[in-house]
C-alpha cells in the first residue's frame, strides 16, 4: 500500500455495497493507498464482491444476514470495525460502493476538519460519471451540484468527524432511506456544522437507463422524506416537514380537488389546476436557469421535479402503510435487478469455488433525491 500524507493518517475509509460488480473494483482502487485502513461492508452480495475486496487488500465485514439490511446499519458496523483496528483515528470517510473517490479529496476534507473544529461533516462536489448516457443520469448530476457553504445535510459519501459521530450515536440503523439527513439533523441540534466545500469529492455511477429506475428512486425519496418528517420531533427540525407538504400538495391534494370539483365547475377546476402546474413548472425552470444551467437542463429539472411528486407520494403512502400496520418496508432499490443477477452469474462462472475456504469475518455481527 502506498504511503499516505500526514493528515490522511488520521482517517479511515468505510465502503458499503451489495452486488456492485465492476463499480466496487473501481471504488476500492480509488481509496487503496490513500488511507491507512479501509473496511468494506458487504450486504449479502452474490457477485463475488467479498472476494474482490479481499483481493484489493482491504478488511471485509459481512453483515449478519438474519437481520434486515440498511445502509445505515452497514455504515455503523463498518465504523465499529474501523475503530477496532485504529481507535486513534479522528475521521471516517464513508463511501458508497458505486462511487470513486477523487484523488485529492481525502486531503482536502481533512484540512477542512482541522481548520474548522465545529464542523462534523465535510462534503464536496459529487459528479455523475456518465451524465450524457441518459437523461436520468443527467438529472442525478444536476442534483449533486449543490451550493458551497453551510449545508443542512449530506449524502452517503461524506467525511465525518469521529467525535461528533460518536456523540450522537451514529446513523439510525432502522431507517431504510434518508438516514443521512436524519443524522445531520441530530448533529446540528448538538451545535455541529455540516459544510460543503469547493472541491471534487467523488464520481457516482447511477447507470439509470430506464424510466422505471428513475421512478423507483423517486419512490425511495418520498419514503425518506416521510420518515424524516416522522422523526423530526426528535431534533425539532421542522424543515423536514416541508418536502412532505409539497408532495401532498402537488401529488395528491390539487389533483384530487380538480377531479372532485370537475362536475360542479363543468371542468373549470381541471383547467385551473393545470395552470397551477404550468406556473410551478415555469417557476422551477426560472430558478434553475438562475443557477447557470442551460435551457435544456432547466426544462428537464422542471418536468421531472413535478412528475416526481407522484412517485414520491407513492413512497410517502408506503411509509404510512408501514407505520399503520407495523410492517417493515423492504429496501427500495432503483438499480436494475437483471444487471445485479448478471453480475452475480458472471462472477460465479469466473470463480466457481467462491466461498470455499473463506472464513466468515469474526466481527461480522450486526451493531440514498430529485
Amino acid at each position: 500500500m502506498n504511503s499516505t500524507s500526514s493528515n490522511t493518517d488520521k482517517l479511515g475509509v468505510v465502503v458499503i455495497g451489495r452486488n456492485e460488480g465492476d463499480r466496487l473494483t473501481r471504488c476500492l482502487h480509488s481509496v487503496v493507498g490513500r488511507a491507512r485502513h479501509i473496511v468494506y461492508v458487504d450486504s449479502g452480495s452474490t457477485d463475488g464482491s467479498v472476494h474482490t475486496a479481499r483481493e484489493c487488500g482491504v478488511a471485509v465485514h459481512e453483515l449478519d444476514m438474519s437481520m434486515p439490511f440498511t445502509a445505515a446499519r452497514a455504515r455503523n458496523d463498518g465504523f465499529s470495525r474501523l475503530l477496532g483496528m485504529a481507535p486513534e483515528f479522528q475521521a471516517v470517510q464513508f463511501v458508497d460502493g458505486d462511487c470513486e473517490v477523487h484523488p485529492g479529496w481525502l486531503t482536502a476534507g481533512m484540512e477542512t476538519l482541522e481548520r474548522e473544529p465545529d464542523v462534523a461533516v465535510v462534503v464536496g462536489r459529487l459528479r455523475e460519471s456518465q451524465p450524457h448516457e441518459s437523461l436520468y443520469n443527467r438529472l442525478c448530476d444536476i442534483e449533486w451540484d449543490r451550493p458551497v457553504g453551510e449545508a443542512r445535510s449530506c449524502g452517503g459519501n461524506a467525511l465525518i468527524r469521529i467525535a461528533a459521530y460518536r456523540q450522537v450515536g451514529g446513523y439510525d440503523p432502522t431507517i431504510i432511506a434518508g438516514e443521512e439527513p436524519e443524522l445531520c439533523a441530530r448533529l446540528r441540534a448538538d451545535r455541529w456544522r455540516v459544510l460543503r466545500i469547493d472541491a471534487d469529492m467523488a464520481l457516482h455511477d447511477a447507470d439509470m437507463q430506464r424510466f422505471g429506475q428513475w421512478w423507483s428512486r423517486a419512490v425511495r425519496a418520498g419514503h425518506a422524506y416521510a420518515e424524516g418528517a416522522w422523526l423530526c420531533g426528535r431534533t425539532v427540525d421542522q424543515q423536514a416537514l416541508r418536502p412532505v407538504a409539497s408532495i401532498v400538495l402537488w401529488g395528491a391534494f390539487l389533483p384530487a380537488a380538480a377531479l372532485l370539483a370537475a362536475w360542479p365547475t363543468h371542468g373549470l377546476s381541471i383547467t385551473l389546476v393545470a395552470l397551477l402546474y404550468l406556473c410551478q413548472s415555469y417557476r422551477i425552470f426560472r430558478n434553475t436557469r438562475a443557477t447557470g444551467r442551460s435551457k435544456a437542463d432547466s426544462v428537464l429539472v422542471a418536468t421531472f421535479t413535478l412528475l416526481g411528486k407522484f412517485a414520491q407520494l407513492q413512497g410517502l403512502l408506503l411509509f404510512a402503510f408501514r407505520r399503520a400496520t407495523g410492517r417493515r418496508t423492504r429496501l427500495i432499490e432503483h438499480k436494475d435487478p437483471a444487471e445485479r443477477q448478471r453480475n452475480a452469474s458472471e462472477m460465479s462462472e469466473e470463480a466457481p469455488t467462491y466461498g470455499e475456504g473463506l472464513t466468515s469475518n469474526p466481527a461480522g455481527t450486526s451493531s440514498n433525491v430529485p
